[in-house]
């Protein structure tokens, strides 16, 4: 199996950030959140990763070309020019870096990694969302259903802490809950390796408004509910809670 991931876009929402940067670059804690979604796949077994690259995607190249010696402690002989590593942090991924367009659109981009695919299915998500879902589980649920995509459902999180109140006493407060208010889109997707064919190879095929409308209009999308742990990073705010959750120590994305 291979995890596809969407790097592309130029992130104008967290335009403080992203202005000199792609949002998959934007930093939780000491790494990108590109490397916590990576190393979430990985807990389940996934090292083959196929990054669709656009708006800034030189920086995500710099990142991996130069990832051994921007993770370790060095030694540097200045004489000769020796490099001699004195820790790094093991990872075993592979990584494709795929130019899929700068003005690209979601769907086109997964349109043209197609050729990168070397199984019949293959995971995807965006590279701006973080959440703790069971990969074994989602996977096996796509197999059942039999269709061509599987998405990910999820309730986003409140803006605001939720109070259970009864009379003039809060009887419980719980800090920006998943809210119970309907369904989102929340990536994290399985797709079969054939669900793309006779779409168009245009810079402006949606996946969202294009190819998932058609799945779900010929039976052909299922749906993987999560109840879980799910924050996508669009804006400063959720930019900074998950931050603050990382330095906190609570680390919800994170398999046990």
């Amino acid at each position: 199996m291979q995890a596809v991931i969407l790097c592309g876009g130029r992130g104008t929402r967290l335009h403080e950030e992203t202005s000199f940067r792609p949002k998959p670059m934007v930093p939780i804690g000491n790494h990108p959140i590109l490397w916590h979604i990576m190393r979430h796949y990985r807990a389940y077994g996934i090292r083959d990763f196929v990054l669709c690259l656009g708006y800034k995607g030189e920086v995500i190249r710099d990142y991996f070309l130069n990832f051994r010696h921007n993770n370790a402690d060095l030694e540097v002989d200045l004489a000769s020019g020796e490099v001699t590593l004195l820790s790094q942090e093991k990872v075993d991924w592979r990584v494709r870096l795929i130019d899929t367009g700068l003005e690209a659109w979601t769907g086109t981009r997964i349109r043209r990694i197609i050729r990168h695919i070397q199984s019949d299915c293959f995971f995807a998500t965006y590279g701006d969302g973080l959440a703790n879902i069971d990969l074994d589980e989602l996977l096996s649920f796509h197999r059942e259903q039999g269709k061509q995509v599987t998405v990910t459902a999820v309730r986003p999180p409140s803006r605001f802490g939720e109070l259970l109140v009864d009379g003039a006493m809060v009887r419980s407060f719980i800090e920006k809950p998943q809210t119970g208010a309907g369904w989102i889109n929340g990536g994290f997707f399985v797709f079969e390796r054939s669900a793309l064919d006779g779409f168009p190879d245009d810079d402006n095929l949606s996946l969202e408004s294009t190819v998932l409308e058609k799945m779900a209009a010929r039976g052909e999308l299922a749906v993987f509910k999560h109840d879980g742990f799910w924050q996508c990073m669009d804006t400063y705010r959720e930019m900074q809670h998950l931050n603050d959750l990382w330095a906190s120590g609570r680390v919800p994305w994170a398999k046990p």
